[in-house]
């Protein structure tokens, strides 16, 4: 089967992190989006910068848009969402079916423990809401956008984001030892979120601390298998998850490249924190990727993205399959090649 008919994904954005990116040579890096491409049908997971415009350039169309999952709540997985339920309205118009799926995290429940390194407790925002789920953002989009909503839907009679669009939070309370301070990402086998007649999609949560519930998500199509770590830590469930997929789609970050940035204040030293014990490294994400079995490993939400193309091929150091460092807009097919048959 060609590219065009393969079951593929399309990386619209590959950079990771709440900053407008340059790779490397200064080309523009969108934000972490990906199309899950099955047939005519495509599935949207994470929303980060330029994911509408940069699914336009695709040629994938919002009338064939499957479902949105969204692995945590993080500013640069979710930025676009508001221009996709707002702009996407007007090219939805004709769309016939239900409302399309927004699958994602519920409410962590509390706030985010402060950092050590901190010297006063600062004033949360929202504090009557301070860590709304996916439902919870989507009420804020649809409030903060209110007047061009009701405009639209009173005046050109379009129809309301709320007939449009469906979210889905993705339930922990039944998974063991969970807790969003402390065990973000307990032992657990993995939960199906989202079936249709393309794709099976299952979720494991994964170790994003302090972001809780965060996950990882897989699309198991008839020819092929996609798992797409979201952020992440190395991690046993993301193993568990990705067993034998034929490809692994998993984060990566140059943490000397990272350091070298920042001046040395406790705020940039409580980043730096965060970063080491939340993310992968690209040899970490190749280890990940052959204890899972996968068949392919590539690398996204890349940070720093202007980091040089070399400090991502460590990944080679513990991953003797293929390794693919994908630009913006890149396809890469997932469906399995039939084994020779015996003469």
């Amino acid at each position: 089967m060609s590219t065009e008919f393969s079951p593929h994904i399309v990386t619209l954005g590959t950079a990771g992190g709440p900053r407008w990116w340059a790779d490397h040579d200064g080309a523009p890096r969108f934000g972490i989006a990906t199309a899950v491409v099955v047939g005519e049908r495509w599935y949207l997971v994470d929303c980060g910068d330029g994911a509408g415009h940069q699914a336009r350039s695709a040629g994938l169309n919002m009338a064939d848009l499957g479902g949105i999952f969204l692995t945590h709540l993080h500013s640069d997985h979710v930025v676009d969402l508001p221009g996709i339920v707002l702009f996407g309205a007007f090219e939805l118009k004709g769309r016939t079916g239900g409302p399309i799926p927004i699958v994602g995290p519920g409410d962590r429940g509390k706030l985010t423990p402060l950092a050590p390194q901190a010297t006063a407790r600062p004033q949360p925002v929202a504090p009557e809401r301070p860590t709304p789920g996916v439902a919870g953002l989507m009420d804020g989009i649809l409030a903060a956008y209110a007047t061009d909503i009701n405009d639209r839907i009173f005046d050109s009679l379009a129809k309301s984001p709320r007939d449009t669009f469906a979210v889905r939070e993705i339930d922990v309370g039944g998974i063991r030892g969970f807790d969003p301070d402390t065990t973000v990402a307990p032992e657990m086998e993995p939960i199906e979120v989202f079936r249709d007649d393309l794709v099976t999609v299952t979720a494991t949560l994964v170790s994003h601390h302090p972001m809780a519930p965060a996950f990882a998500f897989r699309f198991d199509t008839e020819h092929g298998s996609v798992t797409i770590s979201g952020d992440t830590a190395p991690c046993d469930n993301l193993v568990r998850l990705a067993r034998d997929t034929d490809l692994l789609l998993h984060e990566a970050i140059d943490l000397d490249n990272l350091a070298a940035q920042y001046p040395d204040t406790e705020m940039m030293r409580a980043t730096m924190e965060h970063h080491r014990r939340s993310h992968t490294t690209p040899a970490d994400a190749g280890t990940v990727a052959a204890r899972a079995g996968a068949r392919h490993l590539a690398l996204h939400h890349l940070v720093p993205a202007y980091a040089h193309p070399a400090v991502w091929q460590d990944a080679r150091l513990s991953f003797g399959g293929p390794l693919s460092i994908p630009d913006d807009l890149d396809r890469i097919v997932f469906a399995r090649v039939p084994e020779p048959s015996a003469s």
